[in-house]
């Protein structure tokens, strides 16, 4: 492991060896200076971890040098040392980006206590970077077509506002990508990114969970809980599938957007919010607002900034570089060769109707590198429900009695089945979900991983 580099600038020669000997006993690279100017230049040229500035120096000082390091790297620590110390220079130097402030003479202990503390500062906050980084490369909508670059232009307009904003698409699409990169992009990207899926949670307790509770205000509520909303206060909520969620949680809600308070379940008490809210749905909420499901005015509220993110079926052109960019992806989380994918190949997943959209795809991408033996992904190594879609068919419709006894295994059967089945409720409760669960006699958030799992959506079934 490389040692740790120190930059010590000070005019004082006894002081320079002083230090010399502490930090390379202790395992340190020491690096001297004698000047500003001088530490200045070792600085850009030696990239040290962390720097010891002296304050007062002949020509320049060292709080004008303390500035001209903090443009250079404003992540370097820089601990600033004094004989003459005041509290008003220590305040200046913090006030400056100075890391910390430490009197002369100094103990050892408290030099190596401060060095070691500044390393770690800056080590957490490096990788903090990197897993920034890292999200970011996640969470970014990959293609060239020009449906995706008008989705881009509005998210552009959009972020640096804090208006609402209403993300319309099918399940898959990459909503919450979407809204993910309005938060980035906006002036609350420092703040809180909080995301709710509103049909994953029991009815009985999204109440709860977006606004909180009080001890004791309902059974089971054992202790305090701080709801989405207060969570998110200064930064972004997204409410994912808010077209399930129940009249009385919409009534809430829509408060919170008018006054900007909310109110604990148990507690008279209100509380102001700063949030803005970005909603998501797979559903038409016109059409929702015309059967009494949900309300007109939360609609126009959340509707402030309407972008509606297309299916992959509608932009094949962002195929090739979303399967290039899973391929890559899969391959450095595994720390595996990445794999070629012929033309071939990607003619065939580009003429597919993705009715799962993104998701689909990126779950058939992780499949075809795992169970492609050779160093090249061919048209042959893709499922038979993606190369024979009018056989296999990603989402098979409801099965009859001759599709059920053409099912090849008894899983088969029993999906087939069980599909059938839960179309056929929803077409009868006119694909309300909570009321679908209820009369089959299943949580929600059973029968929306149901939907998922069998690629079940009224855009298809309905």
């Amino acid at each position: 492991m490389p040692k740790s580099r120190i930059l010590a600038v000070d005019d004082d020669s006894q002081i320079r060896d002083s230090l010399r000997m502490t930090l390379e006993y202790n395992g340190y690279e020491f690096v001297p200076a004698s000047t500003g100017q001088e530490g200045l230049a070792l600085a850009e040229r030696e990239a040290p971890d962390v720097v010891l500035l002296d304050v007062k120096m002949p020509g320049m000082d060292g709080l004008e040098v303390l500035g001209r390091l903090r443009a250079m790297n404003d992540a370097l620590p820089i601990i600033m040392i004094s004989a003459h110390g005041t509290t008003s220079t220590a305040v200046e130097a913090i006030k400056a980006g100075a890391y910390d402030f430490i009197d002369k003479p100094f103990s050892q202990d408290r030099l190596l206590v401060t060095i070691q503390n500044a390393l770690d500062q800056r080590r957490l906050r490096d990788e903090n970077r990197s897993l920034k980084k890292a999200v970011e490369v996640r969470h970014q909508m990959i293609g060239d077509s020009g449906a995706l670059k008008q989705v881009m232009a509005a998210v552009g307009r959009a972020a640096p506002t804090n208006a609402t904003v209403l993300i319309h698409g099918e399940s898959g699409v990459g909503k919450e990508l979407v809204a993910r990169i309005i938060h980035r992009n906006s002036l609350r990207s420092r703040e809180r990114f909080v995301q709710v899926n509103c049909a994953a949670i029991p009815e009985e307790l999204i109440e709860s969970e977006l606004f909180g509770h009080e001890k004791g205000s309902f059974t089971g509520a054992t202790e305090k809980q701080i709801g989405k909303f207060e969570q998110a206060d200064r930064g972004t909520i997204f409410l994912d599938e808010i077209g399930d969620m129940s009249a009385k949680t919409q009534a809430k809600v829509l408060r919170v957007l008018q006054e900007g308070e909310v109110e604990r379940l148990g507690s008279a008490r209100t509380i102001k919010v700063d949030v803005r809210v970005i909603a998501a749905t797979n559903k038409n909420l016109e059409e929702e607002i015309e059967k009494g499901h949900f309300r007109e005015d939360l609609y126009f509220r959340l509707a402030v900034i309407p972008i509606d993110v297309p299916p992959l079926r509608e932009r094949p052109e962002d195929i090739a570089p979303l399967v290039r960019h899973y391929i890559d992806d899969f391959s450095r989380e595994n720390n595996v060769r990445p794999k070629r994918i012929t033309q071939a190949a990607l003619d065939v997943l580009q003429r597919y109707r993705w009715k799962g959209n993104v998701r689909e795809l990126r779950n058939t991408v992780e499949r075809m590198i795992i169970m492609t033996g050779a160093d090249t992904i061919d048209a042959m190594d893709l499922p038979e429900s993606v190369r024979s879609p009018g056989l296999g068919g990603a989402a098979p419709k409801p099965a009859g009695d001759g599709e059920a006894a053409k099912a090849g295994t008894l899983r088969g059967f029993k999906d087939n089945a069980e599909r059938a089945f839960l179309v056929a409720k929803l077409r009868e409760n006119g694909w309300n979900i909570s009321k679908t669960a209820e009369v089959i006699d299943t949580p929600r958030s059973n029968l929306y991983k149901k939907l998922e799992q069998y690629q079940i959506s009224q855009e298809s079934d309905g």
